[in-house]
């Protein structure tokens, strides 16, 4: 489960963001009707999930686009050698291209809770930092600064709970984290959090990734045909088998380093056939991915991958969570994660619908305002102390009470001025 994510200077993020789980201590009448809306760990309340809103360009999507950068530094860092520079940008203005962004997670695995962190320029590390509360009291595991002399031993300090720390750390570059590199050298405690991110920290739907389509829908046929009806579907039945079919590869020859040839050829490869079967004659198939549209297309795709998440209670990251989808399916998804244990759902949304205190907690909404110097602000609706439960929260943020929204100023003499140019 997640607690808490903070984000500086990624994009249009300048001053450190934050994106808090941990359930504020509300009374209202309205806050004990929604239960469901959080779990209990550790004697405290979590959410289960947070909306954010805000107008285009306000910085929303690269809130989420931060987050999974982060995510897939921790995944893939150890790959990272010679001059690459990461993925990302800094934000702009400011000199803050001299300034190191920086990363914080406070997470929870098997029950333990963890703080980790990292920094970076560009071109490499700058510092990383690894805690966690084994009894309820935070640990140092290790910590890293690579502005510290010139040696290993200068740079980390370490707890006592990874063997042979600095073998690690003799064998981590400053592109690569190392955290990744200590799960790749089969160390304990780095293995399960690599896990973590690998398999439970959930950065989008699954796509149209074959070999996980094919394993999800093993596990999950029957689920996903009662949540495809749910949803109003007329579809009885799915098929999913491999085939081998004849299709464009990409065939690539090297000499020595150099590249030689890379040309586009036909071959023989496997494939999945997915065929569904409706109601009003369920002896004829559909092919999924050339005859059905493309709502039940997206509507396949995310079932699938929200009732994995939703049984193993892990976290998953949307942006524009309504895209392609209808308002009502929007709901049933918030409603998913609501039925569930501990599953977590942090997404984005234009959709106002949603904004009602009988839904939600205050403590779920958070808006997301772009600031006079062009950067990125991020606020929780529980900021503001005098809004009460009993207020009309959709009819407030339309009216602008919460920044957040786009103002357009559409009058007709402007659009006549923009027409006749």
């Amino acid at each position: 489960m997640i607690l808490e994510i903070r984000l500086s200077n990624f994009f249009s993020i300048k001053d450190e963001v934050v994106i808090d789980m941990k359930a504020a201590s509300l009374k209202s009448k309205n806050v004990k009707e929604l239960s469901d809306n959080v779990f209990s760990f550790d004697n405290e309340e979590v959410l289960k999930t947070i909306a954010i809103y805000g107008a285009n360009a306000s910085g929303k999507s690269n809130i989420i686009k931060a987050i999974r950068f982060c995510c897939a530094m921790i995944l893939n860092s150890t790959n990272h050698n010679g001059n690459i520079k990461f993925n990302y940008r800094k934000f702009k203005f400011g000199n803050c291209e001299n300034k190191p962004s920086n990363f914080f997670i406070n997470f929870v695995v098997n029950d333990i809770e963890y703080e980790y962190s990292f920094s970076v320029m560009q071109d490499k590390i700058v510092t990383e930092s690894l805690h966690y509360y084994p009894k309820g009291r935070i640990k140092k595991i290790f910590t890293r600064d690579e502005r510290k002399g010139k040696t290993k031993k200068d740079k980390y300090n370490f707890g006592t709970d990874i063997k042979r720390p600095l073998d690690v750390a003799e064998s981590t570059s400053d592109k690569t984290l190392y955290l990744s590199r200590a799960s790749q050298m089969d160390r304990d405690i780095a293995k399960d959090l690599f896990m973590y991110f690998n398999n439970t920290f959930i950065l989008g739907y699954l796509g149209h990734n074959e070999r996980q389509i094919d394993d999800l829908f093993k596990a999950y046929k029957p689920h996903l045909l009662k949540a495809l009806q749910i949803a109003d579907s007329d579809i009885v039945n799915i098929t999913v088998k491999k085939i081998k079919a004849q299709g464009k590869a990409l065939n690539v020859s090297f000499t020595g380093t150099e590249l030689k040839d890379a040309r586009m050829e036909d071959t023989m490869r496997e494939q999945l056939q997915i065929k569904t079967f409706h109601k009003a004659d369920p002896s004829i198939s559909f092919d999924l991915f050339t005859e059905e549209s493309a709502g039940t297309k997206k509507l396949f795709i995310v079932m699938l991958s929200i009732l994995d998440i939703i049984a193993n209670n892990k976290v998953l990251l949307v942006d524009e969570i309504g895209d392609s989808l209808h308002t009502d399916i929007i709901e049933y998804i918030f409603n998913l994660f609501r039925a569930s244990g501990k599953a977590q759902l942090i997404c984005t949304t234009h959709n106002t619908r949603f904004l009602s205190l009988k839904k939600f907690r205050k403590d779920q909404f958070y808006f997301v305002n772009k600031k006079e110097d062009a950067s990125t602000d991020l606020y929780s609706l529980y900021d503001y102390s005098d809004f009460r439960d009993t207020m009309d929260l959709e009819k407030a943020y339309l009216q602008g009470r919460f920044d957040a929204v786009p103002f357009v100023n559409d009058s007709i003499k402007n659009l006549k001025q923009l027409i006749d140019g």
